[in-house]
């Protein structure tokens, strides 16, 4: 369906056929009400937020989709990567039935990755689908989660394992919201914005190293051009393989290393961008050791990560510490016959999905980690 999106925005499309929806990214979208012009007709829209968030932003956005919906509800769930389980999913699933929404309600996701994971996988589940709408409120969220149809739980032994891929109607990336954000949010952010440049656009790498001063003070023209980008790349990428079976996975690149510090950790000690800026580095550093890129490029990145304020060193996650990071990533949904498969930098702005020896990972592990 048409949108009638306002003219000041910046329109990405994530090209899927007849499943296709606009990225729609500038200031003040978050209150129009002509943001959320064209969408499914249904009587009931239900907006899912966390107790952080909602109070900043959820009155306005319900005030926003008033024109177009009898009822709208609200739903807060707590805040954290801690909730992100079956049974705050379930809260979701308790608001719907308890107020008879029907398979054409329209949820509506306000807020980070989890709470835009979770309102996916919901709208994915409920009724066997109904539509559902990423309003991210999180740098993270714009550039990376909320972009692409992938929708989650995790669960005690891995992140995101329980899910579906299930596409938004629409992506709404309102540049404002950004200055509500916490410092240590931020910086979580720019771990997946820096994560685009060595994989596929090293001029994008550039642009991030001259204008990091100014994505740190939360320049709006700095801002909005790195969440552009990065959504372009992104919908590049998802438009060829929306469901990961071969070019998609590159946009992991840190992850593998990252979610095993999540998860073993325990969930919420590190943000996720945090673990996946550390991830980077690893990740470049096996890449190094596999010949594939220079120690110059990784001391590069290293020092952008660390300047954008993310740690670069890993945490001791057991005595053996190189062990438990590999039992870990032994349960990444790249794995294959329980073969760890990383997303490698193949030369600058290249990247590559590979194995590597555990002998190998082990060495760069206790290289990457702070002494026990």
């Amino acid at each position: 369906m048409p949108s009638t999106a306002p003219t000041a925005a910046q329109r990405v499309t994530i090209a899927l056929g007849e499943r296709s929806y606009p990225i729609l990214i500038g200031p003040g979208l978050l209150g129009q009400p002509d943001t959320y012009a064209g969408l499914p007709v249904a009587a009931t829209a239900l907006i899912v937020s966390n107790t952080t968030v909602a109070p900043l932003h959820a009155e306005r956005l319900q005030r926003a989709l008033a024109p177009h919906y009898s009822r709208v509800l609200q739903l807060a769930l707590p805040d954290g990567e801690t909730y992100k389980d079956w049974a705050h999913l379930q809260r979701i699933f308790d608001t719907l039935l308890a107020h008879a929404c029907d398979r054409k309600t329209v949820l509506f996701a306000l807020g980070g990755g989890v709470v835009g994971d979770m309102t996916g996988f919901a709208a994915a589940s409920y009724m066997r689908g109904v539509p559902f709408v990423q309003v991210p409120t999180t740098l993270l969220a714009q550039v990376d989660s909320s972009v692409g149809g992938k929708t989650a739980i995790n669960h005690p032994l891995g992140k995101n394992m329980i899910g579906a891929f299930y596409q938004p109607q629409r992506v709404v990336c309102d540049l404002d919201v950004l200055g509500t954000l916490p410092a240590r949010e931020l910086s979580a952010g720019l771990a997946e914005v820096i994560k685009y440049g060595p994989i596929a656009d090293m001029a994008f790498l550039d642009w991030i190293e001259a204008q990091l001063p100014a994505l740190l003070a939360r320049q709006p023209q700095a801002l909005a051009h790195a969440v552009q980008r990065s959504c372009e790349i992104k919908a590049h990428v998802v438009g060829q393989d929306e469901r990961e079976s071969g070019l998609r996975a590159i946009l992991n690149f840190g992850h593998t290393f990252g979610h095993a510090i999540e998860a073993g950790m325990g969930y919420g000690a590190w943000l996720h961008g945090e673990a996946v800026g550390c991830g980077m580095v690893m990740a470049a550093e096996l890449s190094a050791r596999l010949g594939l890129v220079d120690a110059a490029f990784v001391a590069r990145l290293k020092r952008l990560i660390q300047a954008a304020g993310l740690p670069v060193t890993g945490p001791q996650l057991a005595e053996d510490n190189a062990g438990r990071y590999i039992e870990l990533m032994r349960l990444d949904k790249k794995s294959e016959a329980g073969e760890i498969k990383f997303v490698l930098i193949d030369g600058p702005g290249r990247a590559a999905v590979r194995g590597a020896p555990d002998a190998l990972v082990r060495e760069v592990i206790d290289h990457c980690c702070a002494p026990a």
